[in-house]
């Protein structure tokens, strides 16, 4: 799928002209990019993470002639997919789309305190028979 035919299939669905379509896709597309190049992550739950990775320069080796060559320092960006993503691709069935729940009211946190660790009395190991040498 081209970015045209993602555009014809995201108008119809959320009925939107086409143009309305292709200004939504490209504020997404600049909104995780424009994240992203500040450094900060983006996860969107049940598709995928997208983060800024930054590679230190380090010393490799030629695998032809074993010769050590220098690596320069990089900038990567790297995409995981996540789980509920990774499954439908695996199984090839289109997941089902979850139940919009409302939102709980927050909880107030309670801090269990941990029981001060008690120590064990020290056993001492049998004594070792000496063997008795006999004339």
């Amino acid at each position: 799928m081209n970015r045209s035919q993602l555009l014809n299939v995201l108008a119809e669905r959320n009925d939107l002209s086409r143009k309305e379509a292709d200004a939504l896709l490209t504020s997404f597309t600049d909104i995780v990019t424009e994240t992203v190049a500040r450094g900060d992550d983006v996860a969107i739950s049940g598709f995928a993470k997208f983060r800024r990775i930054d590679r230190p320069a380090r010393m490799a080796r030629n695998p032809a002639t074993g010769e050590q060559v220098k690596v320069a320092a990089k900038r990567v960006a790297r995409i995981t997919p996540l789980k509920a993503f990774k499954d439908a691709v695996l199984s090839g069935k289109v997941p089902k789309k979850a139940p919009v729940r409302k939102a709980a009211p927050a909880k107030k946190k309670t801090v269990a305190k941990k029981a001060p660790a008690k120590k064990a009395p020290a056993k001492k190991a049998p004594a070792k028979k000496k063997a008795v040498k006999r004339r």
